[in-house]
């Protein structure tokens, strides 16, 4: 461990050396916005999965490998006299001192003693008031205009009915939504009868729709629910390739296999 203290000034010093035109870093010189985008989409999963597996010291590193990400986009808008890390950062702490007047009534970050809202409930209705109003002043006309299209389609799927869900259409209870799977479960049936590849993609993707609107109704996160549900089809079926091999798992047919499944899933069980 370095017994050196650094701080956000080496950093954007630090950033500023590695684009140096004379002696910076080549590869460093040769990136641009887009070309940086896979890994900062990367090194936030990283975070995820570290917050995940409950590990701090990989938490520690992994946030600040995604905080280099910002640096590096900041650099090169300065670069191109854009903007600086101090106005992203200027910005962002002007944002948020507006986004929570019951913390700073007078709109400034000293002021005390705002609203004392009882809930977590009631700040994030709070929030959403406020940033629907952001939207309007942007000039978007719709709940859903600044949800990214970059996002991965299970978490735009989600923040698509989450915004839907404020101009009060949803469902009414979790009940209703099974009910549509069932339904969308059919015209599957359907689709696969009728010969029609792209009608069944269609369909298919209808459903995974409904799935993600079932997960949110019953208050839970579907990226979360996904990464759980990969991880523990990821432990079962290691552990039927230690108890066997690949090779042989590929000789079994379909009724050994779910033999071998539902060993690997009571060995786990019990594990805890």
């Amino acid at each position: 461990m370095s017994k050196n203290t650094y701080d956000i000034n080496d950093l954007i010093y630090l950033m500023q050396r590695l684009r140096d035109p004379e002696d910076g870093c080549p590869w460093d010189l040769d990136q641009s916005y887009k070309t940086i985008v896979p890994s900062t989409i990367e090194e936030a999963y990283e975070v995820a999965d570290a917050i995940e597996q409950g590990d701090i010291a990989s938490l520690r590193e992994e946030l600040g490998d995604l905080l280099f990400q910002t640096v590096f986009y900041s650099q090169l808008a300065a670069e191109e006299e854009k903007f600086t890390l101090r106005e992203v950062i200027s910005g962002l702490v002007e944002k948020l001192v507006r986004r929570h007047p019951h913390v700073f009534p007078d709109g400034t970050l000293q002021s005390r003693k705002g609203d004392n809202l009882e809930s977590s409930g009631a700040v994030l209705q709070q929030w959403e008031e406020i940033k629907s109003d952001e939207r309007a002043d942007k000039g978007h006309t719709s709940v859903l205009d600044d949800v990214p299209r970059a996002f991965p389609a299970l978490l735009r799927a989600q923040k698509l009915q989450k915004r839907a869900a404020r101009t009060g259409f949803d469902w009414d209870n979790p009940v209703q939504v099974f009910d549509k799977l069932e339904e969308e479960i059919e015209e599957i049936k359907q689709a696969v009868v009728s010969g029609s590849k792209e009608h069944t993609e269609e369909e298919l993707g209808d459903l995974l729709f409904t799935c993600v609107n079932l997960v949110r109704k019953m208050g839970h996160d579907s990226e979360t629910a996904l990464r759980r549900a990969n991880l523990k089809f990821e432990q079962r079926f290691r552990y039927m390739e230690s108890e066997t091999s690949s090779e042989k798992l590929k000789s079994m047919n379909s009724e050994e296999l779910e033999d071998q499944w539902q060993k690997a899933k009571q060995a786990l069980e019990k594990e805890g």
